[in-house]
C-alpha cells in the first residue's frame, strides 16, 4: 500500500506563523507556547511577571533555537497598552495570525486560607480585578488583534476556558476539617463566571467574524497536576473517570489542532478535555 508520510500531519503545521499567548509565563501558558513552537510557529509571549517571562523565554529558546520568540511585559487590561504592543509588533514586521487568550487569575488550593473566597465575604475589588484580567483582557486582545485578522481575512483565536465553565465547582474538595462550615474556603465565584463568559465571548466572536476568515474556539482544560496537596489531588481524581489530573503537556496537541488547518471547519465550539469529569 502506498503511503504519504510527508502529508500525514501537514494540516497541523503552522510554520512561520506568528502566535501571541497571554499569561505566557504561567503553567499552561508555557505549554501553549511549546505546542505552537513544536508546530513551527513563532511566538510572542505576553505576561506581567517580567522575571518569570524572561526566565521562560530562556527555557523555550533553548528548546526551540530555530524559532523566533519575542516577549512583552504588557498589561492586557489596558486597551492602550495592548494597542501599543500591536503597533510595536507591526513595526517589527510581526503579524499575529494566532491569538491565545490564556491570562487569568486562578487562585490555587494552597491559597484558600480564609473565608474571603466565599460569596458572603468576597470583595468587589477582587471581583473587578479578576474579571478585568480573565475576561476583559481577552476581549481587548480579541478586539485589537482579531480586528487585524478580520481585515486580512485570516486568523485563529483560542480562548482558554475551563471544565468549570460548564459545571459548578465541587466545593467539597476544598474543605478543611479544622475550619467551621461558614468559614470554609471555596473556589471563588469569579472563576466560574469568567470561564463561562469566555465561552460566551467565543461564540459571539465566531459568529461576528463568520465571513472574515477568523475562526474562534475555546479550550476547556480540567485540573492540571502541579504538586498540589495529596489529599486534594486524591479527592479531585475521584471525580474524574480517568482517575487522575492532567499532566501540563497533555493539552499541546489540542492547541496544535485548534491553531492549524486541521480544525479548518471548526468555529464557535468549546473543546472540553477533562479526563471525562463533565461526563459524570
Amino acid at each position: 500500500m502506498k503511503t504519504h508520510n510527508n502529508l500525514q500531519f501537514q494540516k497541523f503545521r503552522i510554520t512561520g506563523d506568528w502566535a501571541l499567548v497571554t499569561g505566557a509565563a504561567g503553567l499552561l501558558g508555557v505549554e501553549h507556547c511549546r505546542a505552537l513552537l513544536e508546530a513551527g510557529a513563532n511566538v510572542v509571549m505576553v505576561d506581567t511577571n517580567s522575571e518569570r517571562l524572561r526566565e521562560t523565554q530562556g527555557i523555550v529558546t533553548k528548546d526551540y533555537p530555530d524559532s523566533s520568540i519575542f516577549i512583552s511585559e504588557t498589561d492586557i487590561t489596558s486597551e492602550s497598552a495592548v494597542s501599543m504592543l500591536h503597533q510595536d509588533l507591526i513595526k517589527k514586521g510581526i503579524l499575529v495570525k494566532i491569538l491565545i487568550n490564556n491570562a487569568a487569575i486562578n487562585p490555587k488550593y494552597k491559597d484558600f486560607t480564609s473565608n474571603r473566597s466565599r460569596v458572603e465575604h468576597f470583595e468587589l475589588e477582587d471581583w473587578n480585578k479578576q474579571i478585568s484580567v480573565g475576561l476583559t483582557g481577552a476581549f481587548i486582545c480579541s478586539k485589537i488583534f482579531g480586528t487585524e485578522m478580520a481585515k486580512n481575512k485570516s486568523g485563529v483565536i483560542i480562548n482558554i476556558a475551563s471544565d468549570l465553565s460548564v459545571i459548578g465547582p465541587d466545593q467539597r474538595i476544598y474543605k478543611r476539617a479544622e475550619i467551621a462550615e461558614m468559614d470554609q474556603p471555596v473556589k471563588p465565584v469569579t472563576y466560574s463566571v469568567i470561564k463561562a463568559g469566555i465561552i460566551g465571548l467565543t461564540k459571539y466572536l465566531a459568529t461576528y467574524w463568520n465571513e472574515s476568515g477568523v475562526r474562534v474556539n475555546s479550550l476547556s482544560p480540567g485540573g492540571v497536576f502541579e504538586n498540589q496537596d495529596p489529599d486534594f489531588v486524591s479527592q479531585l481524581s475521584a471525580l474524574i473517570p480517568l482517575g487522575r489530573m492532567a499532566n501540563p503537556d497533555e493539552y499541546r496537541s489540542a492547541i496544535q489542532f485548534l491553531s492549524s488547518d486541521a480544525s479548518s471547519y471548526m468555529t464557535g465550539q468549546n473543546l472540553i478535555i477533562d479526563g471525562g469529569r463533565t461526563a459524570w
